[in-house]
């Protein structure tokens, strides 16, 4: 398939579910007769947009989600039955740009409630050139303001998210953003179940508040650091990077796999020693071996970053909300937050 990796094949990714019976009794193949009753058949495309469906739906909604736990949501391929289920859902969330598959699948699936993710909230264009801010092109949404104060943190890793436009898809990372879409979310399964409104609301409003404890929590936790540059395997935290103020530097592309460069692990042991960074991130369900060789020859630790495209047994915490919390502390550890 030839299209831009937006992300890396290891990131494994996909759904474990967080109160396992949603998932358990609404497989693609019985969800129609699991014993689900009169509950919404929602589909959600990966990790991030099950965990809103779940929450913000609550009891009136049965959960699918389409990328299974050990599979890397990017290279997605839908068997012919999943690609029925989404025909027979009543409800699809997805993030378009990140799977190719799922988005030909929903565009041909005639339901009528299905909601893009990533047009409930604006993305940017992260890494657009080496040295370059990120903001520097609009989107296709046409960003421009709320986030213009953080501009002169937003380095870029030299590393293009997304289609052709290049607009990072990572907006999960951001519990800001997150919340944005998460309120989308929200409105749209009240309009898709009017009758259960009230409770879509309440639901939402509960997790809205949830994320910005994340946020404040984050915003905190991260304003006094020695340094306020980190290095990670996997080029994720953009969105993340720019809301706290802080540099993110990729080694060797999307891929956590990819050897890096002679060149690239000189620049990252200058970058290092001039900005006092301590360590290279690598994530929970793809090999360390990039890092281990990058903090081999700078002399620096390693430690995980989640990128949270999908929750395994690996994981450092349960849900979204835990393993975001793991995340913090492992970057305040790594930027000697006092």
């Amino acid at each position: 398939m030839n299209v831009r990796r937006l992300i890396p094949t290891t990131a494994v990714a996909g759904a474990v579910v967080l109160g396992l019976t949603a998932l358990s009794a609404c497989s693609t193949s019985d969800a129609a007769d699991g014993g689900n009753g009169d509950k919404l058949k929602v589909t959600a495309s990966f990790y991030p947009m099950q965990f809103l469906a779940e929450r913000i739906g609550g009891e009136h909604v049965a959960v699918t989600s389409l990328t299974k736990p050990g599979v890397e949501p990017h290279d997605l391929e839908l068997t012919p039955r999943q690609i029925g289920s989404i025909s027979e859902s009543d409800y699809v969330l997805y993030l378009k740009g990140v799977q190719p598959a799922v988005d030909d699948a929903i565009k041909q699936s005639g339901v009528k409630n299905t909601v893009d993710a990533a047009t409930l909230t604006t993305l940017e264009n992260h890494g657009a050139e080496v040295s370059g801010h990120g903001h520097e092109h609009e989107d296709e949404h046409g960003h421009g303001g709320e986030e213009e104060a953080h501009e002169e943190h937003a380095e870029g890793d030299g590393h293009n998210h997304g289609e052709e436009g290049g607009a990072d898809p990572h907006i999960w990372l951001d519990p800001v953003k997150y919340a944005e879409v998460a309120k989308g979310v929200g409105k749209s399964l009240e309009k898709a179940d009017p009758d259960h409104a009230a409770d879509y609301k309440k639901n939402t409003e509960a997790l809205v508040g949830e994320l910005d404890k994340l946020n404040t929590a984050y915003g905190t936790g991260l304003k006094n650091t020695a340094t306020t540059t980190f290095i990670t395997t996997h080029s994720a935290f953009g969105y993340l990077a720019e809301r706290y103020g802080l540099t993110q530097q990729g080694i060797a592309g999307i891929d956590p796999e990819a050897e890096p460069t002679p060149a690239r692990i000189q620049e990252l042991h200058t970058i290092a020693e001039k900005e006092k960074a301590t360590t290279v991130f690598f994530e929970t369900l793809a090999s360390d071996k990039t890092a281990k060789t990058l903090a081999k020859d700078t002399g620096l630790k390693t430690d995980v970053l989640d990128p949270l495209e999908g929750i395994t047994k690996k994981s450092q915490g349960a849900d979204y909300i835990e393993v975001m919390e793991s995340n913090l502390v492992a970057l305040r550890k790594a930027l000697g937050a006092k």
